[in-house]
């Protein structure tokens, strides 16, 4: 069974005023995050990077939905929900700097490392709501995926493994209609992302990913499910990156521009700030202070990563093996010889 929830089922009643702001100045602080994070790599300050501009709707809703005891498994694009989940922006900028520390998250973040590989955090999600179960907790994973995941085998396992043992897990897919350079329609034949649930015995949601309160909504309903026994839940959140798929992609070479500009005009920031203006609870000094706190904040976390010490290039072998195979052990003594210990570029 599939339900679907659009724009015009959204109560914007179901949260605060208050509430309704705060998600706002959260969007607003993702996409600042989001586009100096962008210009960061463009002067060389961080390695290749994948930006989310035009998901923070479902990211910044998805998050306020969960709990803080919740665990999050997320990809590389999973900044915004991240950040609501209470990770330190300056972890995530350390993580695309390269740096070991920015895979760490403080205790009592409950946030997985990032994974590159497309879908494998899957099972792992899966894994922790069957811990989870088995223990009694009263806590959801979040498995976070894209539409290209779908097409993957562990998506394949992580569902049919959900949906057998009822796990308390939800698997949020962000469907921006493209896996890299592949539109949606080339890589599955379903119509939607959410009715392949039904091939699992699991329940799926399609939601507007451009509307946060749709989004929260849905995301809410389905973790209150999960904690009541009801088990995992499909969400597709159907939303757009304006931008490529990372830094090293250019989406100029596979779309067209007026179908970019076609999704602007349902930004979901906008969306939600027309709401709080129509409210009479918001006016364009507090928009114009909103982006000078997220201005502040994000410098800060840049501040943060460029003062970080120099990494100690030892580490570059620390990871990989328990014991370090001899042709290791001798790259090793011969980095050692160039640069001596301790930090180096």
């Amino acid at each position: 069974m599939m339900n679907r929830i659009d724009q015009e089922q959204a109560d914007a009643n179901t949260v605060s005023t208050d509430q309704l702001i705060d998600m706002y100045r959260w969007m607003i602080t993702v996409r600042h995050f989001d586009r100096r994070a962008v210009h960061l790599q463009r002067s060389g300050r961080i390695g290749t990077y994948a930006p989310l501009e035009g998901q923070e709707a479902a990211q910044v809703g998805c998050g306020f939905a969960l709990e803080k005891r919740d665990w999050l498994f997320p990809t590389y694009r999973e900044h915004g929900v991240s950040m609501v989940h209470g990770l330190p922006m300056a972890t995530i900028f350390l993580y695309w700097n390269g740096r070991p520390e920015g895979c760490i998250s403080p205790r009592g973040v409950n946030i997985f490392p990032i994974a590159v590989p497309i879908a494998t955090q899957l099972p792992h999600a899966v894994g922790a709501a069957w811990a989870s179960k088995l223990r009694g907790e009263d806590t959801v994973t979040v498995g976070f995926l894209g539409d290209g995941a779908t097409s993957e085998g562990d998506f394949h396992e992580a569902m049919n493994f959900a949906g057998v043992f009822k796990l308390p897990v939800l698997f949020f897919c962000q469907n921006n209609g493209y896996a890299i350079s592949v539109p949606l329609a080339k890589q599955t034949a379903t119509e939607t992302i959410a009715e392949k649930a039904a091939a699992y015995g699991v329940e799926g949601i399609r939601v507007d990913g451009n509307d946060v309160l749709a989004v929260y909504e849905a995301v809410k309903w389905a973790a209150d499910k999960a904690r009541s026994g009801g088990g995992p839940t499909l969400i597709e959140a159907v939303t757009y990156r304006f931008g490529s798929h990372t830094t090293a992609d250019d989406h100029t070479r596979y779309r067209a521009s007026d179908e970019v500009e076609a999704w602007r005009e349902k930004d979901g920031i906008e969306r939600l700030r027309r709401t709080l203006v129509e409210r009479g609870v918001w006016s364009d000094e507090l928009e114009s202070d909103a982006w000078e706190r997220a201005d502040r904040t994000v410098q800060r976390a840049i501040d943060e990563m460029l003062s970080a010490p120099p990494v100690d290039h030892n580490r570059l072998f620390d990871y990989a093996y328990a014991k370090l195979p001899q042709q290791l052990q001798d790259q090793r003594e011969e980095m050692r010889t160039l640069y001596g210990d301790g930090g180096g570029k």
